[in-house]
């Protein structure tokens, strides 16, 4: 009895050291590879040199910042109707759909059967040879054909010794809560582009007003012009002159008027409806007041940034697909279990123990030979994490420089603007002077249209540099991350 006992015990560890030895042998055959490099999150204290403090504006929910009631409301239409938007929605559905299916392969696999047979072998074979001689009771021959009926429980469990699966499920689960940031992500560029292309709406109505009301002062101009022809005081080609410029800006109004139609028909693409007039009030336009916007410290873009809060999940799923695949080298381990109950007639299904049946078997199965393909996959994988590493600091870089770049443009848009309104001043009131001077014959005419034609462009210049204002505050909200919210 003892020399059986030690044979056994003998045999045990012999089949564990030969189990080790494989698993060392296997771990050796891992390649290596370089140092990986880790990601830089360090960023500058301040932007633009200027000292800041933690009060940021991105943390304003949109419909704060944005005070134009039609406004909000097309951005709240927008979220609901935007194509784009819906369809990433079904993107992120069918991530947290993947982290049921990573969460499901670590977990046992039970499954339940239930079937029947029959079975008419050959008498001169082995198995028919031993049911013609044998008697499954006394007096009681094989039937023929033999049926076999059976119900029971199969079981197969996956050992994650090298947590190759749950990290399966931890990555599934970044890769979900990358694309909700994706989501936020288009949702900021979403709400900037329909305030923006608003604001562009509101300087076009008020460009359009510009124009006719600088029609009206060249009309009048141009009947004085005819009634100095006519006194003998100016020439006919005076008169063609005026009248050439009148069509010029009757011909801009309908250019005008084309990108009016079109900068609508964007915002109801973007709301998801068919081409319709858009809601607004372009009255006072030029006198809007411009909202002042605190950037916190630049520390803060990486957690109110969505693109960069999606690149930081996404590196990091990348660290995870790296142990799976270096788990790849080593050898899975696995557990298969049944029981159930098997009987040639169904009324003896319920005989236990004699209709009883059970397994259970344990296997270890790891690659040994041509893992030429498991390499390169480990290599990829090295690869597409030192990628995520890149694109996460390049996506910080990229919103430091955005933020940077608004805060300049918006300092000088603020200094053009003021410039411009003293040109405006300045050229308006040499309009009726000139008319005053061309009336007693001490300047041309042309003189007259010049300062009329300057002073036309620099109202329009100055509804463009407030639109411009406008856009630059929406660009500098967005690029700190703020209007997903």
């Amino acid at each position: 009895m003892m020399n059986k006992l030690y044979k056994i015990k003998t045999k045990r560890t012999q089949f564990i050291l030969m189990v080790s030895l494989l698993m060392i042998s296997l771990y050796s055959c891992v390649p290596t590879q370089n140092a990986i490099r880790n990601e830089n999150k360090i960023v500058p204290e301040n932007f633009n040199s200027k000292i800041s403090d933690s009060l940021n504006s991105a943390k304003i929910n949109w419909k704060n910042f944005f005070s134009d009631t039609n406004l909000t409301a097309l951005i709240d239409t927008a979220l609901v109707n935007n194509q784009e938007l819906n369809i990433i929605s079904q993107q992120i559905n069918r991530a947290k759909n993947e982290i049921g299916i990573r969460k499901g392969e670590y977990l046992p696999f039970v499954n339940m059967y239930a079937g029947s047979e029959f079975e008419k072998v050959g008498e001169f074979t082995r198995n028919g040879a031993v049911e013609r001689n044998l008697n499954i009771r006394e007096n009681e021959e094989f039937p023929e054909p033999l049926p076999n009926f059976s119900v029971g429980l199969a079981a197969s469990w996956e050992l994650d010794v090298w947590k190759k699966l749950r990290n399966g499920k931890k990555a599934a689960t970044l890769e979900y809560l990358s694309s909700i940031e994706g989501k936020n992500f288009m949702v900021t560029n979403l709400v900037a582009e329909i305030a923006s292309s608003y604001y562009e709406l509101q300087a076009l109505d008020n460009q359009l007003v510009i124009i006719n009301e600088n029609l009206d002062i060249q009309q009048n101009a141009l009947k004085m012009v005819k009634l100095q022809k006519e006194a003998a005081r100016a020439t006919q080609l005076a008169v063609r002159r005026f009248e050439a410029e009148v069509y010029k800006n009757q011909s801009n109004q309908f250019k005008i008027q084309q990108q009016i139609v079109e900068t609508e028909n964007k915002i109801n693409f973007l709301i998801g409806h068919y081409p319709k007039k858009i809601p607004r009030d372009s009255e006072n336009f030029i006198s809007k007041k411009i909202d002042t916007i605190f950037t916190g410290i630049p520390s803060q873009l990486l957690a109110n940034r969505p693109d960069i809060r999606q690149a930081e999940y996404e590196l990091q799923a990348s660290k995870l697909n790296v142990a799976i695949a270096k788990a790849n080298f080593y050898p899975s381990i696995g557990i298969k279990a049944g029981v159930g109950l098997e009987a040639f007639k169904p009324k003896f299904l319920t005989h236990t123990p004699e209709s009883l049946l059970y397994s259970l078997v344990g296997d270890v199965v790891g690659p040994l030979i041509n893992r030429n393909a498991i390499k390169a996959t480990y290599k990829n994988a090295n690869t597409k994490q030192l990628q995520a590493v890149f694109e996460y600091e390049k996506s910080i870089l990229n919103g430091f420089m955005e933020v940077s770049n608004e805060l300049s443009n918006i300092s000088n848009l603020k200094k053009s603007y003021h410039l411009k309104e003293q040109q405006v001043n300045a050229l308006t009131e040499s309009i009726d002077l000139s008319l005053q001077l061309f009336r007693s014959a001490r300047i041309e005419y042309t003189e007259v249209l010049f300062v009329q034609r300057e002073a036309l462009d620099s109202k329009l210049e100055i509804v463009e540099t407030k639109r411009d204002q406008l856009l630059a505050n929406v660009k500098l909200y967005q690029t700190l991350g703020g209007g997903w919210e």
